[in-house]
């Protein structure tokens, strides 16, 4: 049987990662082909979340052995969580690696439809900004600045995506066998412009879904104009080491 593994970056989760977890878990029925795991990179969050991971990995019900923990020593930023858990993916044999965050912006409900269509192609993305999809609770002004960043990203990059900067997605591990995760140079949103585009420079067939995308129903965002910046300038760089022919 084929095997997914879904890779959930955490830092103060608590009050999300008990009800994720048993959500993604859950939709082990509507996949009876391929074995769904779930991945927890923790960056030590003073909340506790990767004990609460832990008392979910003790429990007797076999279930809870298709939960992976790992922790790190701090917060590194989420770039660097998705490579962790890449590296543990690829060692570990997984068919499939998602990317996916831990405040229910994501409904796991979808994981079915990522597994189906990425039989088909190497890269599933989740998409905002396509026909069918769905934007909720996002004030005006965010939602504004994340479509012009994506069409910034576009106009310098080329890169044939809509939606360059979202975080729900699905590779087949041929791709992030064929990325040189060490030479990852982002680590905020700019990340997933430049896992995109390393994948589609390689030629790999990319495939947009529409999702809903909801805003998080507990915690605090993540987001920060430090972030924002690193995404703006990240754009420039990609297309320069492309034109120099090192992507």
């Amino acid at each position: 049987m084929a095997r997914a593994l879904i890779i959930i970056p955490t830092y103060n989760e608590h009050e999300n990662i008990v009800r994720l977890v048993h959500a993604v878990l859950n939709q082990q029925a509507e996949c009876p082909e391929v074995a769904l795991h779930v991945l927890i990179v923790d960056d030590n969050s003073p909340d506790g979340t990767s004990d609460i991971v832990r008392e979910l990995q003790a429990k007797e019900d076999p279930t809870y052995s298709h939960i992976h923990l790992l922790t790190r020593p701090g917060k590194m930023g989420l770039g660097t969580a998705y490579v962790t858990g890449f590296k543990y993916g690829l060692k570990e044999r997984y068919d499939y690696i998602f990317e996916m965050d831990a405040d229910f912006s994501h409904e796991p409900r979808e994981i079915p439809t990522f597994l189906r269509e990425i039989t088909k192609y190497d890269l599933v993305i989740g998409s905002r900004y396509i026909p069918g999809a769905q934007v909720q609770n996002w004030p005006r002004r965010r939602l504004l600045l994340s479509y012009n960043a994506n069409v910034y990203a576009r106009m310098v990059t080329g890169i044939p995506v809509r939606d360059a900067t979202g975080g729900f997605k699905c590779f087949r591990r041929a791709v992030l066998e064929a990325i040189d995760l060490d030479d990852i140079r982002s680590n905020g949103y700019a990340f997933q412009i430049e896992m995109n585009f390393r994948a589609w420079r390689k030629g790999f067939r990319i495939k947009e879904i529409p999702i809903t995308f909801a805003d998080r129903h507990a915690g605090t965002s993540k987001m920060s104009k430090a972030i924002v910046r690193e995404a703006v300038g990240m754009v420039w760089k990609l297309k320069a080491r492309a034109i120099a022919g090192e992507l």
